[in-house]
């Protein structure tokens, strides 16, 4: 991604972690979804085509528990360090919020990294690429219909079938769509497929 008119793809990644964010459940508004490429320069870009990544942080909260929030962060680091992830985690205690993702243009550092897993007990950190956004992967057609179940939900598929969470297929934690619904171990997600025969089927994996 060049320095120079970076808007474009901005503007894509900036449309799919917000979809992403809505497809987990947190408020989103539809016109931050729906905002066309000339308003997103309009508001974001500079005269030379360049957005100023910092504009594009938002934090939004989960439409049914006003308590579950979430912040998005967008750096600008071509490699994110630990410098850039110590700012990320001063935000998340002064706004008190425990689940953020880290969004940037190019890669991150082993000993970032280390940081997210080194903070785990106190807070959720995700990381994604631009690259990784700048399409919405659950808009493939090839892709089938995603549905996190929530723990209520597996206790019952799990008695309906006498089955033992080690019998369900699985979904590794790194899978593109774990990711995208940010999935955590124990989890399970009904994959729901048109078929020819009866319309539609449903299959479930859990998180491993």
């Amino acid at each position: 991604m060049s320095d120079g008119d970076d808007s474009a793809a901005l503007w894509k990644v900036n449309r799919t972690i917000h979809e992403l964010v809505k497809d987990r459940g947190y408020q989103v508004a539809d016109e931050e979804i729906n905002m066309s490429l000339a308003d997103f320069k309009a508001q974001y870009a500079n005269n030379g085509g360049s957005v100023d990544r910092n504009q594009l942080n938002f934090f939004t909260n989960s439409r049914t528990d006003p308590s579950n929030q979430i912040f998005v962060f967008f750096s600008d680091e071509k490699s994110v360090g630990v410098k850039t992830m110590r700012k990320l985690l001063n935000i998340l205690e002064e706004k008190n919020i425990s689940k953020g993702i880290i969004i940037f243009p190019g890669t991150m550092t082993s000993s970032a990294r280390k940081v997210i897993t080194a903070m785990q007990s106190r807070f959720r950190l995700e990381e994604f690429a631009e690259a990784d956004l700048l399409v919405n992967i659950t808009h493939h057609r090839l892709v089938p219909r995603h549905e996190v179940l929530d723990p209520e939900q597996k206790k019952a598929l799990l008695e309906r079938y006498r089955l033992k969470e080690t019998q369900l297929p699985r979904i590794q934690l790194a899978d593109p769509i774990a990711r995208y619904y940010g999935l955590r171990r124990g989890q399970v997600v009904k994959i729901t497929r048109p078929s020819e025969t009866s319309g539609r089927y449903a299959s479930y994996r859990i998180c491993f």
